[in-house]
């Protein structure tokens, strides 16, 4: 099966945050960034591997900063590393007064899905190729994350050390 470039996958998704999406105190529900992330990254993972895909897990989500009404927020997905059935999604969110033009840098967390074929069974998916210095860095960076949660899980189901 032939890589593919993590440009390949590229998803932008933006919305306005609306008075719906916030509490009394006008700051966004953490629910409603979790759901554009979980939505941009699917989509990301969609177009990698060509196939349907299921959230698997998301790692750490900080809230670095609160994100108001009638701001817009950008998130940024790319496929950072791709397993046999499984891929690593970076997920990026921007948060932007859009009458002043400032931008902030709100959340950041990684989203792993995993390729479903015909029957609902994982799947096999491309692998990523890597160019810049960069990508090479999320690459390795993503692997090592994969390592740590498989043998987080292998411990957690008894098989650990």
């Amino acid at each position: 099966m032939p890589g593919r470039h993590p440009g390949e996958s590229e998803t932008v998704m933006s919305e306005l945050m609306m008075p719906q999406h916030a509490n009394i105190m006008g700051n966004v529900f953490g629910g409603v960034i979790l759901s554009l992330v979980d939505r941009v990254a699917a989509v990301c993972a969609i177009r990698h591997s060509r196939r349907q895909c299921v959230t698997v897990s998301v790692d750490k989500v900080d809230f670095r900063e609160p994100i108001h009404v009638g701001e817009l927020i950008t998130a940024y997905a790319r496929v950072n590393f791709a397993g046999k059935t499984s891929m690593e999604v970076g997920v990026k969110v921007i948060a932007e007064n859009v009458l002043s033009g400032d931008k902030r840098h709100t959340n950041s967390c990684y989203v792993t899905y995993v390729a479903l074929d015909e029957n609902g069974q994982p799947t096999v998916v491309p692998p990523i190729v890597p160019e810049t210095p960069d990508e090479k860095r999320r690459y390795d960076r993503a692997a090592q994350r994969r390592a740590r949660r498989v043998m987080d899980h292998r411990y957690d189901q008894g098989k650990g050390e």
